[in-house]
This record gives structure tokens, sequence and C-alpha cells, in this order.
């Protein structure tokens, strides 16, 4: 009996109105990743971004202090790059130094331009 987890997908969609060049340099550029990063109510007060293919960016998420406002960070190791398309990446949860403290996830977000009403 394996006790390896099976691997299962997620895919989740959305659609902005916005263009594509917007919708990417919020995951680019940190002044518009601290204003989206975390859930409702949630702060981020870091975003130390180096975004190229085998750079890791780090970024916090505050809880507000009615959840206790701890800080959880997170790294973004990309792996591949493909501007205003893709940005593939593994999301690890860290310290604030970055270092690893659980398990990987694997990540890849698609932007798609829309055309004749199809993504």
């Amino acid at each position: 009996m394996s006790t390896e987890p099976k691997k299962r997908d997620l895919v989740v969609t959305r659609v902005f109105g916005a263009p594509v060049e917007q919708a990417w340099k919020a995951w680019v550029d940190p002044e518009y990743v601290m204003q989206w990063w975390g859930p409702e109510g949630f702060t981020c007060p870091v975003a130390k971004m180096d975004f190229r293919e085998g750079g890791t960016s780090l970024v916090c998420m505050r809880a507000p202090k009615e959840f206790g406002g701890q800080d959880m960070y997170n790294t973004w190791s990309y792996r591949k790059i493909v501007p205003l398309e893709r940005i593939e990446y593994i999301l690890n949860f860290t310290d604030k130094d970055g270092e690893k403290i659980a398990l990987s996830r694997s990540a890849c977000l698609r932007i798609y331009r829309r055309k004749c009403g199809i993504l």
C-alpha cells in the first residue's frame, strides 16, 4: 500500500475586466501585489519581488487583529515565465527570512487575452 498522496489538479478561473497588461502587473510589481495578496481584511506589508525564471519572491500577508494579527510568509519560486501569458511557480510556506517551514505546492498562473468573447 502506497503512502504517497494522490496528485490532484485544482483549476480556478476568474475573469477580470482589465487589460492583460494590468493583470500581469498585479503579479510582478510589488506595489500591486501589496494591494491584493491575502484574503479580505488582510494586508500585505512585504512583497520582495525577484520576478525572473530562477528567481524567488517573498510575500507576507498579515491577519487582522481580530484574527490574531500574525504574519504569514510565502515564497514564489519561478520555474517558467511566458510574458503576459504564464507564470509557473512553486509556493512555499516560509518564515520571515524565506526559510521553508511546510509542504510545497506547485502553482501555475495563466493570463489570457479575451478574443471574440471567448477565453
